[in-house]
This record gives structure tokens, sequence and C-alpha cells, in this order.
């Protein structure tokens, strides 16, 4: 049996090389997609506790959407109840403090409602979409 010829041989190993730098360089992608997946299932960094177990329904979500803004805040509380999380504090107009709550869909868990409270009234919302 005739042994290849040593360039045919390191033909083949490159081949082999680029093969295996291909697949390791699909998985790492793969990888990343899936850490960018986990840490995108929940809105930016949550302050304070968590309450995985708090999501609205439609029913919630049509009723909320009736509420004008500038009700009070209790209003908005009584219908979505306690929020998933608080974010972090934040000015939207100059020297007025807001808060915001969020809530996850029950409906489509990769869609979260941000409600924005300035004082003791509702100011609005913002609907994200997480993928």
């Amino acid at each position: 049996m005739k042994r290849p010829s040593p360039q045919r041989q390191i033909g083949m190993r490159l081949f082999l090389l680029g093969g295996a730098v291909a697949v390791i360089a699909g998985l790492s992608t793969d990888i990343q997609e899936t850490i960018a997946a986990q840490r995108s299932s929940r809105p930016e960094s949550c302050a304070g506790d968590l309450n995985p177990q708090a999501k609205i329904s439609r029913d919630q979500l049509a009723t909320f959407l009736t509420i004008s803004e500038r009700e009070p805040k209790v209003q908005v509380q009584d219908v979505l109840q306690a929020p998933y999380c608080q974010l972090p504090g934040l000015e939207v107009r100059a020297g007025v403090a807001a808060e915001r709550a969020v809530y996850q869909l029950a409906f489509d868990p990769q869609t979260w409602l941000v409600v924005l409270f300035e004082g003791n009234e509702y100011a609005g919302y913002q609907l994200q979409v997480l993928r």
C-alpha cells in the first residue's frame, strides 16, 4: 500500500484543523446566544425583591389600558396587583422623581409591561419584548 505524500498529509491536517476550528466557533456562538437569551429573559436590573409569580392576564391588561395618565397610582395597583419587580428610580422630567414597576404578561412571557409613576400618579407605560 502506498503512503500519501507529505504535502497531501499536510493538506489533510489543515483541512481537519479548519473543520475543528469551525466546529468550535459554532459551539461558542451557540453558547453566547444561550447566555444572551437567559440574560434577556427579564427586564433590566430589578431593584429589591422579585415576585416571579406576579403575572398579569389579558383582562388585567385590558382594564389597565383604560386608565388615563395622571390617575392615582393606587388605581393602577388595584388592577395590576403586585409587580414582578421595581426598576431603579429615575427622572423623566427635570426635578420629578419617577418609579417603574414591571409586570410580566401571563399570555406572552417574553413581553413585560413597565409602568411609570411620578409621585402618587400614573404617568405612562411601555411594553418591552425580550427575545
